[in-house]
């Protein structure tokens, strides 16, 4: 059963890449263009309109925030947002995390319909888990943002607010291809892939925009794959855990890097990417005699900016998660003041079940060139001080 969206509102939001040349250092400065022109061309980005406009701005109730893990520090920082933004309109919050566990997570979100909450913004443990639940949460009435991955399989989820995660991947793949001039040198160079887990529908989304880029020159033997891993099966990482993609790289060097040189990792998470550096590090690499490989990632963690800043890390995308956790708490609190919507329909993620009405915003990339314009002039996520000590 498709969902009619009414339309009351609507906003359009652009996000300008906010890179700055370097010279002729400026890789990531000309992969971004190129997006930004795209996205300009395309119509990218349709954020909700500002659910707290309009009448007094505040409304009343107690909502869930349930996220999967505190491992990743990012759901943590999220939660913190999102309790911000809620506290700001009146809305009272609990935040609850799984610890990765399924269960876990089904028993919160039974607890929190039980207790009336009137709407739960959901990051979930496994996407395809919660079919059950969230009817139980349907039938009580209660709103379900599904927040940054898509819950799969059913039709009991309202709004879907996320990151355009295809284009996380087409970045990260087009910054290799300009890292490597891939268009005037012919090659071979050596490239392994790291996803996230394979429950996340993130992980494929990121994967297939990678691939959008990277399987011409793949299937034209300027990419090599030694390992011959290039399927999500493959090359997913259980949690996007540091450590397992770790173990996982010291397999790969073990296996098929004794004598070759590794030229390129395209990682979607900068959290595996700073496990791929431990473990090249203690190979060896990371000196003027053997270099990094260029090396993707995405979020800007404090973790993962220092690393692009010391280079051991070649560039990140920044997800202001500060947006996404207000795009999630407006959409909420439209919900709960009986408003509705509109959002742009050729943007909907179909989740096995419908396509759920989406908010899709724009990652901005950044490497060492244009970190401080990105991290912290534009966007102040982190001071100088927090950077480079």
């Amino acid at each position: 059963m498709k969902k009619s969206i009414v339309l009351v509102l609507v906003v359009l939001m652009t996000v300008s890449m906010l890179l700055a040349g370097c010279g002729n250092d400026s890789t990531a400065s000309e992969s971004a263009a190129s997006q930004e022109a795209s996205a300009s061309a395309t119509g990218e980005s349709a954020p909700a309109a500002d659910a707290s406009e309009g009448g007094t701005g505040t409304v009343s109730g107690k909502i869930g925030i349930l996220m999967p893990s505190v491992v990743v520090a990012r759901w943590a920082d999220d939660a913190k947002s999102m309790e911000e933004a809620a506290k700001a309109i009146g809305l009272e919050t609990e935040v609850q995390f799984a610890d990765d566990a399924i269960e876990t997570q089904v028993m919160q979100i039974e607890n929190m319909v039980t207790k009336g909450y009137k709407a739960l913004i959901i990051c979930p443990v496994n996407a395809e888990a919660l079919t059950e639940v969230l009817g139980k949460a349907k039938k009580a009435g209660v709103t379900v943002i599904s927040y940054d991955r898509l819950i799969q399989g059913t039709e009991d989820v309202d709004y879907y607010v996320t990151f355009d995660n295809i284009k996380v991947g087409e970045v990260c793949g087009q910054y290799i291809v300009d890292a490597l001039d891939l268009e005037t040198n012919q090659g071979p160079f050596n490239l392994e892939i790291f996803t996230g887990d394979i429950a996340d529908n993130n992980a494929k989304m990121t994967l297939e925009g990678g691939m959008n880029i990277l399987q011409p020159y793949i299937d034209n033997g300027q990419l090599v794959v030694k390992s011959g891993q290039t399927t999500l099966e493959q090359t997913a990482t259980k949690g996007w855990a540091t450590g397992e993609a770790q173990n996982r790289m010291d397999n790969i060097m073990s296996g098929f890097y004794t004598s070759d040189k590794l030229d390129a990792i395209f990682s979607t998470y900068g959290g595996m990417s700073l496990g791929c550096i431990a473990s090249l590090q203690a190979l060896g690499y990371g000196t003027d005699e053997k270099p990094m490989p260029i090396i993707t990632a995405q979020d800007g963690e404090l973790a993962i900016v220092q690393a692009v800043a010391n280079g051991t890390l070649s560039m990140s995308l920044f997800k202001d998660t500060r947006a996404l956790a207000k795009q999630a708490i407006d959409l909420t609190a439209a919900s709960l003041k009986g408003e509705t919507v509109e959002l742009d329909a050729s943007k909907f993620y179909d989740n096995g079940a419908f396509e759920v009405p989406t908010v899709l915003l724009d990652p901005i990339p950044f490497d060492k060139s244009n970190l401080d314009k990105v991290m912290i002039e534009d966007s102040g996520y982190w001071t100088k001080e927090d950077i480079y000590g």
